[in-house]
């Protein structure tokens, strides 16, 4: 059996359901370096993801600190008032120092570099969110369906 070379990817598809700066920023570095690539991209926003593309949230996400393995400190001590602000001021200090811009200006750059944006229609119809609610980058409301169908030939990357 001869190998043969790994085909390079051409499309992906990015799924974002959690809505913590460590939930979101994984996904749109993914999207933004995919498109730097040449890549197809077209990023999903659904559950607590919808967060980053909510104009009244995007640019006001925290770092989870209780329950989050990650942080590799005990629950009780991610609980302490402050915890999760600390962390997220942090965090953000770190992206600055690496020159990753800050959710909404990242969802902007994303967007205007070609990746497509979508946000879960049975998230949106039961958070009962409106059209005015979504940054103007928004380029439709879906259903997984849809999603699917958009999808189809692309890696499916769940962050």
């Amino acid at each position: 059996m001869a190998d043969t070379p790994a085909q390079p990817i051409e499309k992906i598809a990015l799924v974002i359901s959690r809505g913590s700066l460590d939930g979101v920023y994984p996904g749109l570095i993914m999207a933004n370096g995919a498109r730097m690539e040449g890549i197809e991209v077209s990023v999903f926003f659904t559950f607590f993801g919808l967060d980053a593309i909510l104009k009244k949230r995007m640019n006001d996400l925290k770092v989870a600190t209780v329950g989050n393995p990650g942080m590799h400190i005990p629950t009780l001590i991610g609980a302490l008032p402050g915890m999760s602000a600390f962390a997220t001021s942090q965090m953000k200090k770190g992206m600055e120092k690496l020159d990753i811009p800050p959710i909404g200006e990242f969802i902007t750059m994303i967007h205007d570099a070609g990746a497509d944006i979508y946000a879960c229609r049975a998230t949106v119809d039961m958070f009962d969110l409106k059209a005015s609610d979504f940054c103007p980058e928004l380029d439709a409301v879906i259903s997984v369906g849809q999603f699917y169908e958009k999808a189809a030939g692309s890696q499916i990357i769940f962050t």
